[in-house]
């Protein structure tokens, strides 16, 4: 009536799971819908994904030579740097012997229990199908890099069905190039939990309900934060039940992907209650030996006054530059109205990391999932002059390939 062409973006609401594509962004033969269910579908996909992964995994590995260079040039090995370094010994720890490690510290007692176990029970199991002379540190190595590449490939997925292929090639490639993503090429699991993360989010905008429960519960079962899956598939699901009324609650699927979402989480948690005696409190105590608490910001803003007040390392500096401007990207993702499972995900992440205690230089490494916060800046850059890009590119470029560098071989401080 008002003389105005009405688009998707205008008939979406942000909380379902219907998306917008935008067809500026990329030639219109390749909307998504056109692909998804054609004979070559599955093929045209890998041609897509293809160009953001190889750029991702250049990336990696370029920062990855580089400090091996550095860590040959000190007298240190880069192997043992990546896979049995802080965390990633306790992984492997757990990967060798099973739980029952514990720590006594000043204040502190460090139980292996506070380490989910689907990262350490891969390695376990890969470790009985390769030679006897690979160790547990480079099927560690493996299993991260290769979750890295699939986590990329669901990045650039949610990116492209969004905004389109530039905007979530670019995307791909500032994950690949964010300060602290170093964790990226190291026997962690923040690859493991991003690619189902990111996969059950594509399940999520799909509407594939129970990829998207399936998905959500193995990233319960890959860290402690990523509960934050499970939120964004019950917060969806819930919904669809409602908008779709008797119809949609009469759908199984709906009902299977809520059902099954937190049961990795869950289980893990109950699991570790059970064994130490107190069934619902148990898996806390043992956080609460490690200093990690949810106490709603009080102790990271003890941290924060403590930085402002006095000198302190880099890595705590650092640590409250990213999480500031994660805060700052949040709220412009906020503004920009995406998907209610992108929003529900990336808030949940945000959240812990700001409301929990303990490990302040840690919090960079636990945003790392949050790849939703990068949207905003993608597609600036998208939008950007070439010169502008590459001159923002690459300056990330330096910064990740230089800090990363310091973090595993100069750092005093765990990642």
């Amino acid at each position: 009536m008002l003389g105005r062409k009405e688009t998707n973006r205008d008939r979406r609401c942000p909380l379902s799971a219907e998306t917008a594509f935008d067809d500026t962004a990329a030639p219109a033969t390749q909307h998504p819908h056109h692909t998804q269910h054609s004979p070559r579908g599955l093929h045209s996909a890998l041609l897509r994904i293809a160009p953001a992964v190889g750029l991702f995994a250049a990336a990696r590995l370029t920062g990855l030579v580089l400090m091996s260079v550095w860590a040959w040039h000190i007298g240190r090995r880069p192997r043992a740097i990546l896979g049995r370094a802080w965390d990633a010994d306790w992984y492997m720890l757990i990967a060798e012997h099973g739980y029952g490690r514990v720590l006594t510290w000043p204040g502190a007692v460090q139980s292996d229990l506070a380490f989910f176990p689907l990262y350490p029970g891969l390695v376990r199991g890969l470790s009985y199908a390769v030679p006897d002379r690979i160790t547990s540190g480079t099927i560690g190595l493996l299993v991260s890099w290769s979750a890295a590449l699939v986590a990329a490939a669901g990045i650039y997925a949610v990116g492209e069905r969004l905004h389109g292929r530039r905007t979530a090639t670019v995307l791909v490639l500032l994950w690949g190039l964010l300060p602290h993503s170093v964790v990226l090429t190291m026997a962690y699991t923040e690859p493991l939990l991003t690619a189902f993360a990111a996969w059950s989010l594509y399940a999520l905008l799909t509407r594939r309900w129970l990829w998207a429960g399936v998905l959500a519960a193995l990233a319960g079962l890959s860290r402690p934060n990523g509960i934050a899956v499970a939120a964004a598939v019950l917060c969806v699901v819930a919904y669809e039940l409602v908008r779709g009324g008797r119809k949609g609650r009469r759908d199984p699927r709906l009902w299977a992907a809520a059902a099954l979402a937190p049961t990795g989480w869950c289980g893990y948690v109950l699991w570790v209650g059970f064994r130490t005696g107190d069934p619902l409190g148990g898996y806390f105590a043992v956080q609460r030996g490690w200093t990690s608490t949810f106490d709603f910001g009080a102790g990271a803003a003890r941290v924060v006054r403590d930085i402002a007040l006095r000198p302190v390392a880099l890595p705590l500096t650092m640590a409250l530059l990213i999480v500031l401007v994660s805060t700052v990207l949040f709220v412009l993702l906020v503004l920009a109205r995406p998907p209610a499972a992108l929003l529900v995900y990336t808030g949940v992440l945000v959240l812990i990391t700001l409301g929990g205690s303990g490990f302040f230089e840690s919090k960079p490494r636990f945003l790392l999932p949050a790849f939703p916060l990068l949207l905003p800046v993608a597609l600036a850059v998208t939008r950007a002059r070439p010169r502008s890009a590459i001159a923002v590119i690459a300056a990330l470029a330096g910064l990740s390939f230089g800090y990363g560098t310091y973090l595993l071989t100069l750092s005093p401080m765990a990642l």
